[in-house]
């Protein structure tokens, strides 16, 4: 991590008021109609121009709401990294993506032009205009007030702060989809499980938000799983909170098997993800959720690096899963990478507290505060899993979101993919009008008995 580069100029914004958790001043908020983006990142390219100026993003509303189209199917590959080239680009890579090239031959990477395609309603940029002038840390960083909605730090002070951007980003305010897990054997073999999920901020509940009913709710999500038939019927409720020292994330599970509906504490820090095979912890979804206080939380700095970004390959209907997953990794073909800034994050387990990562380091993107890639390590400080997030703005919604992420295991040569939806013909929905009664536990028995 010491040979991370700060990006000029940078270190100053990052470390501004280190330490305090409480609003940026009028001054800083005032930044982000000028050389700042609306969320907080860095206007202007870099100095050789491979990082672009961001001029507004990807905005084309309507259009391809549900599955979108690759608005660059003419771009080909500036250059592609593989094993005999990588020390002409370690400096751009994680400790974690150099560890996949000297696992795997096979692996490479096709550096792209890079686009700045992030784009939000203007509503959203609003909400993130008055987060950054009122919003601040409560209890030890565990909770937020003065916060509305979405990315309460547009200019942050601290890791911490950056991390909760990554936790409450826009993801549509209210979405179903319908997407594969695979859990994929050392040899490319996997059982996928089909998955459909609601998530919901309360604001877009029918009715908008109750603030008796929603009182300390960030967002509500539910999983449903509905493939292979073994695990048919299992269904996931939860309550995301937002000050979480207040009170922790509400969970319940639906068992088919046992059929009955039962409180779920484990499904939280590294308690097993659902239906994983082991290869995913509860905080593992969307790349991190949840609580973030096991960890303390270090602002490395900010730095150039070779993300995935614009996947809409992996949305491509006309690729099948088989196409896609191989031993070792996915098909390196099907996937884009690009020069982007990225915040660096450096997360080591608090004394006292236990986790089977004892340190993740996060690389999150500046434009849509989305934890790209994280690097994973053991309690013995080893490398141990390496998670990617694959990039793609729904630009029909203006929502930056995700294809995909997986997350590969170096020591077994097992990994996780997780959102692809190429063979689903019910993937993604904006457009749902959900009520609170949804995500009640009476719900979550109906949807099990039925």
């Amino acid at each position: 991590m010491k040979k991370i580069m700060l990006t000029a100029g940078v270190m100053a914004l990052s470390l501004v008021s280190a330490g305090v958790n409480a609003a940026v001043s009028e001054e800083n908020a005032a930044r982000l109609a000028q050389d700042l983006t609306p969320l907080g990142a860095e206007r202007a390219g870099n100095a050789d121009g491979s990082i672009p100026e961001w001029t507004g993003g990807l905005s084309r509303p309507g259009e391809d709401i549900h599955r979108p189209q690759n608005p660059f199917p003419d771009d080909e590959p500036l250059y592609t990294i593989t094993s005999e080239n990588l020390d002409e680009h370690r400096e751009r890579l994680s400790p974690g993506q150099i560890a996949m090239f000297e696992r795997y031959d096979t692996y490479k990477m096709h550096i792209y032009q890079t686009r700045r395609t992030a784009a939000y309603p203007q509503e959203i940029y609003d909400i993130v205009k008055a987060n950054a002038e009122n919003a601040s840390l409560v209890e030890g960083g565990n909770g937020l007030e003065g916060f509305s909605g979405y990315v309460p730090f547009p200019v942050p002070n601290d890791g911490l702060e950056v991390i909760w951007n990554h936790l409450t980003r826009y993801r549509g305010g209210a979405v179903q989809r319908t997407v594969g897990q695979f859990p994929v054997q050392a040899n490319g073999t996997y059982e996928m499980v089909r998955l459909r999920e609601q998530l919901v901020w309360p604001e877009e509940l029918s009715g908008g938000r109750d603030e008796r009913a929603d009182d300390n709710i960030l967002f509500y999500f539910l999983q449903e799983v509905l493939a292979p038939a073994r695990l048919t019927g299992t269904v996931l409720l939860l309550h995301d909170t937002i000050n979480q020292a207040k009170e922790s994330r509400r969970a319940w599970l639906y068992n088919a098997g046992q059929r009955r509906v039962r409180r779920a504490p484990n499904v939280a820090y590294d308690g097993p993800g659902t239906a994983s095979d082991g290869l995913r912890t509860s905080d593992g979804l969307d790349m991190f959720n949840g609580a973030p206080d096991k960890y303390d939380w270090t602002l490395v700095g900010k730095k150039e690096m070779y993300i995935p970004y614009n996947n809409y390959k992996l949305l491509d209907d006309s690729l099948t899963y088989d196409q896609i997953i191989q031993p070792g990794h996915m098909n390196q073909d099907h996937v884009r990478y690009e020069l982007h800034r990225v915040w660096v994050v450096e997360a080591t387990v608090k004394d006292g507290e236990r986790h089977i990562y004892a340190q993740r380091n996060f690389f999150i993107d500046e434009d849509t505060w989305t934890a790209s890639v994280i690097d994973h390590y053991d309690g013995r400080g080893e490398l141990w899993r390496v998670g990617e997030a694959y990039n793609v703005q729904y630009y029909g919604n203006d929502v930056p979101w995700m294809a995909a992420e997986a997350l590969y295991d170096l020591n077994n040569g097992r990994y996780l993919v997780l959102g692809l939806a190429n063979e689903e013909g019910d993937f993604m929905n904006f457009d749902i009008e959900p009520s609170r009664q949804e995500f009640t536990q009476q719900a979550l028995r109906r949807m099990g008995i039925r």
